[in-house]
């Protein structure tokens, strides 16, 4: 199987061609083969040891659907299955399934086909959540295309607003012999990790990777290749990994962002210290993938 980030990887046939096919939504999501996944808030449901996310048929989720809170995600393992909103206000259900879970500390735990189909359902629930009104004219907007867009209820406005996708780079910066690594003050205790920083507008990645560098160490860099991508759903990032030369040396934490940044050999990585990011992360790829090379040599 391929290497995929943790959250990564085309599980999912989100079947484009349905979300706009109400009459076979309709039969879909009453069918006995569909699938839902419960979203209680931000928590996933998860069962079972080792854990799995739990998907219900429809029968098991009755009294909890109504016609705004399911999004049909795609075709998973061939069936139909759909994200289902429940307010964190109520409460907890399913409990003889299993026990709803903060994805963040799970997400290495579950199959990766599993994590990348919660990841999707749990990031389209919040965004739903945070979409309630039109921007362009302030009315309310509802569900559209089977939850993966919505549609403002104005006539004279009807604007289509779709899911919002924040692009950050994230970049392991080497000098050869060394990586440079931060750590942020609400970090815990010899946490460090890579540098990372959202896109700005009119911004390329190589720019961004540049900038952010800079903005945070002081070290400008010169080459920047990418590495690899993962979706990040907290709430909604796309987390763009690149591996970046360092041209420049000296540290010095311009914008007050990082508490501390340090180079560091791979012989240091391998000790203990710094303790490294955690292996959910694209950042912990980026520093092993590091630390590899530097075995081939």
């Amino acid at each position: 199987m391929e290497n995929y980030n943790v959250f990564a990887g085309a599980f999912v046939d989100r079947s484009g061609e349905r979300r706009k096919d109400p009459d076979w939504l309709t039969r879909a999501v009453v069918s006995e083969e569909a699938r839902f996944v419960p979203v209680w808030g931000d928590l996933c449901l998860v069962g079972g040891d080792p854990p799995h996310a739990v998907r219900l048929k429809r029968a098991e989720v009755e009294g909890f659907v109504d016609e705004h809170n399911l999004i049909f995600l795609g075709l998973f393992r061939n069936q139909p299955a759909f994200a289902l909103a429940i307010e964190s206000d109520r409460e907890q259900p399913f409990s003889e399934y299993g026990t709803f879970e903060n994805l963040r500390f799970l997400g290495t735990r579950l199959p990766l086909d599993e994590a990348n189909l919660v990841a999707h359902a749990r990031a389209l629930v919040l965004w739903h959540a945070s979409q309630s009104y039109c921007g362009i004219c302030g009315s309310p907007a509802l569900p559209h295309a089977g939850g993966n867009t919505r549609r403002c209820v104005n006539a004279d406005c009807a604007t289509e607003i779709f899911p919002r996708t924040d692009p950050a780079v994230i970049v392991l910066v080497h000098d050869g012999d060394r990586c440079l690594l931060g750590r942020q003050e609400s970090w815990p205790e010899d946490r460090y990790s890579t540098v990372a920083g959202f896109v700005e507008p009119g911004e390329s990645l190589e720019d961004a990777v540049r900038r952010e560098v800079f903005e945070e160490t002081n070290v400008r860099v010169a080459a920047v290749n990418y590495h690899s991508s993962q979706p990040w759903p907290f709430p909604s990032s796309l987390m763009l990994g690149f591996i970046a030369e360092a041209s420049t040396g000296e540290i010095r934490l311009n914008d007050g962002e990082l508490q501390d940044a340090q180079w560091f050999t791979r012989d240091q990585l391998r000790s203990g210290f710094p303790k490294l990011p955690f292996r959910i992360s694209i950042a912990r790829r980026l520093v092993d993938h590091w630390i590899m090379l530097g075995d081939d040599d």
